[in-house]
């Protein structure tokens, strides 16, 4: 029997329970697929992971900051200044619709608030 580093055994229990569950709600294939392709990208990963931590409406510059930070394990002053403006930009215009259409965040364009789904 060959060894298994504990991450990969994490990675094993977290699929086995993941399935269990899915069998024990009835989840559609569709549905299914549909959740891991949102989740498959780590920046949206990151950011529902920043709106869950916070559990408030945060400006998407702040969620930004919060993603960037959260990609490198820097803080935001060792952050370059174009990263964290790629990060918004690839959230306003790729990540954030996804999860918005999804109804997973709302986001307020006017006011350039992103907040957790009330649901």
């Amino acid at each position: 029997m060959t060894s298994t580093p504990n991450s990969d055994l994490d990675v094993i229990e977290f699929v086995q329970q993941l399935l269990d569950r899915l069998d024990e709600d009835d989840v559609s294939a569709e549905a299914m697929t549909d959740a891991f392709s949102l989740l498959a990208d780590r920046r949206r990963r990151l950011l529902l992971e920043v709106m869950r931590t916070y559990g408030e409406e945060l400006t998407l510059p702040d969620a930004a900051e919060e993603v960037a930070i959260r990609e490198t394990g820097h803080t935001v002053t060792d952050i370059p200044a174009e990263r964290v403006t790629e990060v918004y930009l690839s959230l306003y215009h790729d990540h954030l619709p996804r999860l918005v259409d999804a109804g997973l965040l709302e986001y307020d364009q006017e006011r350039d608030l992103v907040a957790p789904d009330a649901v």
